[in-house]
């Protein structure tokens, strides 16, 4: 996927830029070990995923693809972690409608670009985080990665834009340190490395359960 992510930046130019304000989460909040817990991003959706419904099929295909690819990846390098799909799509959902309902290239990147608000303090529960050149910094791609966490978990060459690029770096990070989906409580404690708040791993959950 890092290929195909590396192919489609180099084909696009002056991408447009989406952004999602509203308070969600973003990889790198209230991580352990990190070195990324400087986050704290607004992102995601609306909904609840606590209403019962259809399964995948209101996912976009290249997401859905996305998600799986990614599982099956992650079954490889990290086969202690059981990471299914589904929790995937329930990040996917919640930080950024699965990439703006799938408004990606043939490549999977972002046609306008994903980016949180910047986090200069002025939404409620949000963290200030400068870069060493005193500018805000922004969660980013359709999972949010804050810069620090997407460096120590991404495939080399990997785009956060690009929804597989994204979509397995999240399940890498909620995978790290030798963490079991298949345990609830270790399936709590990575989805509050994404954001801590147990309403975001109740709202991640519902969504999770109703693409079952």
């Amino acid at each position: 996927m890092t290929a195909l992510a590396t192919q489609a930046s180099a084909a696009t130019t002056a991408p447009e830029i989406h952004m999602v304000a509203l308070p969600t989460g973003s990889a790198g909040t209230g991580s352990a070990g990190t070195g990324s817990a400087d986050s704290g991003s607004s992102s995601g959706s609306a909904g609840t995923g606590s209403t019962g419904g259809s399964s995948a099929a209101a996912i976009p295909g290249v997401a859905e693809t996305a998600y799986k690819v990614a599982a099956v990846e992650l079954a490889v390098t990290q086969p202690q972690c059981h990471m299914p799909w589904q929790l995937l799509a329930g990040i996917g959902r919640v930080e950024s409608h699965h990439a703006d309902d799938g408004d990606v290239d043939m490549f999977g990147t972002a046609r306008r670009s994903i980016y949180g608000p910047a986090l200069d303090g002025t939404l409620p529960g949000n963290e200030v985080i400068r870069n060493h050149a005193g500018k805000f910094l922004r969660a980013e791609g359709p999972m949010q990665f804050m810069p620090a966490t997407w460096a120590r978990y991404a495939p080399p060459g990997g785009d956060p834009q690009n929804i597989f690029d994204a979509s397995y770096t999240a399940g890498n990070y909620l995978c790290s340190g030798g963490l079991d989906m298949h345990d609830s409580a270790q399936r709590t404690t990575a989805i509050l490395r994404y954001n801590h708040s147990m309403a975001y791993v109740a709202e991640v959950m519902g969504w999770a359960h109703r693409y079952e």
